[in-house]
């Protein structure tokens, strides 16, 4: 019998999950190495800066260490096509997309990965520009709306991690400096032992 797929991927004579299907090509959120956190930055990120401004995305901080071959990756599953082209620079909810696609079923309908692929041939520039131009005016967020969206900015791991290799070696001179003191007045008390008369040291013991 075969399971119910989740609820990102609501309708259609595909949804289902087979046995030799990876669970993550049912969600439309997720590909690998993606937390669902991250996915929903991606989502307010493309409405922010439009599909395809990686480099916008990359300088704002709010992925840090995520390539553009992740994020281009993560929006074909979002948007659940593999042409993002005639969505370029576009201010979109990539999921309202990727809810209507998800309906989208016949013999017309090819997915790969769970995404549409088109198999009819590369699409012209001016047939790109006019589904750009339909995509905007079904699904272009408001410019009010995508202008006052505030991205979270974390540290990136790498300079994370660098500082905590720093602060480490620095803990590490400390505790060589301690142990060089300690070292330092145990000799002395050896020393100043050895200097006591011998009946001062036995009294001592």
């Amino acid at each position: 019998m075969s399971a119910v797929a989740p609820r990102s991927m609501p309708t259609g004579q595909r949804n289902v999950v087979r046995s030799n299907d990876s669970a993550s090509l049912w969600n439309c959120t997720l590909s690998p190495g993606w937390t669902q956190d991250e996915v929903q930055v991606l989502r307010k990120a493309l409405m922010k800066f439009g599909v395809g401004n990686w480099m916008k995305i990359i300088e704002s901080e709010c992925l840090p260490g995520k390539t553009i071959a992740q994020m281009n990756l993560q929006t074909q599953r979002m948007l659940g096509q593999q042409s993002t082209a005639e969505f370029n620079g576009l201010h979109i909810d990539a999921f309202r997309v990727g809810e209507l696609n998800s309906q989208k079923q016949g013999e017309g309908i090819k997915r790969k990965n769970n995404c549409i692929v088109n198999t009819g041939g590369k699409l012209g520039r001016e047939e790109v520009e006019n589904r750009r131009v339909k995509h905007r005016e079904m699904f272009e967020v408001e410019q009010q709306v995508w202008k006052s969206i505030v991205l979270p900015r974390f540290d990136n791991p790498l300079v994370v991690l660098d500082r905590k290799r720093a602060e480490l070696k620095a803990l590490k001179v400390e505790l060589d400096d301690v142990l060089a003191l300690l070292a330092r007045d145990a000799a002395g008390d050896v020393e100043q032992c050895a200097m006591l008369p011998a009946g001062t040291k036995r009294s001592r013991e």
